[in-house]
């Protein structure tokens, strides 16, 4: 067996992971991603696996790399589709990484990456369906029944982001503008810049976390946001009836999400009563690129 590459390629950072053939982590680094620039992408990608090769033992092969990005690509075309980073969208990543790095790699959605992660060993191991989320820079989901992740001929399974946000309120029609091209979609009111829009005074979410609930306007922003949380949660479960729901990306770490979020969904899954867990990711931060190197 050969060593593993994963590496998880957010909007915001770049993390890659390198594994022994026991699945121990053997090195590890994370660094920002340069926005806007496919070259740049490149760039980082082959930097970065350059970086982790160097902790290879002597005579070692090159190892096996797997990449989560914020998007997924096309049957159809081959090309990236569906990418909040932008600059992806149309490219040829897999084949142009591949040329760089002189082997085969293998693409995945981050966040289906994340769901078979923490499916296989982490907090919804032994469930039979788990729903795995991102809320991060952007929005987005993975689906892994009895052990397997669900993939679909249109390779969408899980783009829950990008319908819209569920029973809205006056005030939420028609909704903030999406990259998509449409108004309304979940990622405008869950991802992590969403909710620093709502609060509208530039903070981050973290910020926002800590300010409350002594701060009023943070208080509300937050009580907005899990609301919205469970109503969009209450959609999945009343058509996919998940037992475990695992929470990943930079707003998993909001530890009142897991009590205030199953409080309020209730109101809106078409059941007596709701059985479903609500649980943060095992493995944090690593969830996706451990996911990406079994890749």
């Amino acid at each position: 067996m050969r060593f593993r590459i994963g590496i998880d390629l957010g909007g915001s950072k770049t993390e890659g992971l390198l594994l022994d053939p026991e699945g121990r982590e053997r090195a590890r680094l994370r660094v920002p991603t340069v926005p806007g620039s496919y070259p740049a992408c490149l760039a980082t990608l082959r930097d970065m696996v350059a970086a982790l090769e160097t902790h290879l033992p002597a005579g070692a092969a090159p190892a096996r790399v797997g990449v989560g990005i914020p998007g997924t690509l096309s049957p159809a075309s081959g090309l990236v589709k569906n990418a909040n980073s932008t600059w992806l969208i149309g490219k040829p990543l897999d084949r142009d990484l591949a040329e760089t790095l002189g082997r085969p790699v293998r693409l995945a959605n981050d966040a289906d990456c994340f769901a078979l992660s923490e499916a296989t060993d982490g907090a919804g191991a032994g469930a039979a369906t788990v729903f795995g989320v991102i809320l991060g820079t952007g929005v987005g989901s993975g689906i892994v029944a009895r052990g397997q992740l669900l993939a679909g001929p249109n390779a969408i399974a899980g783009e829950w982001g990008h319908n819209p946000l569920p029973w809205p309120e006056d005030g939420e029609r028609p909704g903030p503008p999406c990259y998509c091209g449409r108004q309304g979609c979940i990622e405008t009111f869950l991802s992590g810049p969403a909710l620093s829009r709502d609060d509208g005074r530039g903070l981050t979410a973290a910020e926002i976390a800590a300010r409350a609930p002594a701060d009023a306007v943070a208080e509300a922003s937050l009580r907005r946001y899990e609301q919205r949380l469970a109503r969009a949660l209450a959609h999945v479960i009343n058509i996919l009836d998940p037992h475990v729901i695992v929470l990943g990306g930079g707003l998993s770490k909001l530890e009142r999400l897991y009590q205030s979020v199953p409080r309020l969904w209730g109101a809106w899954v078409f059941s007596d009563r709701v059985d479903t867990r609500l649980l943060p990711p095992r493995h944090g931060d690593s969830s996706g690129v451990r996911g990406a190197a079994w890749l």
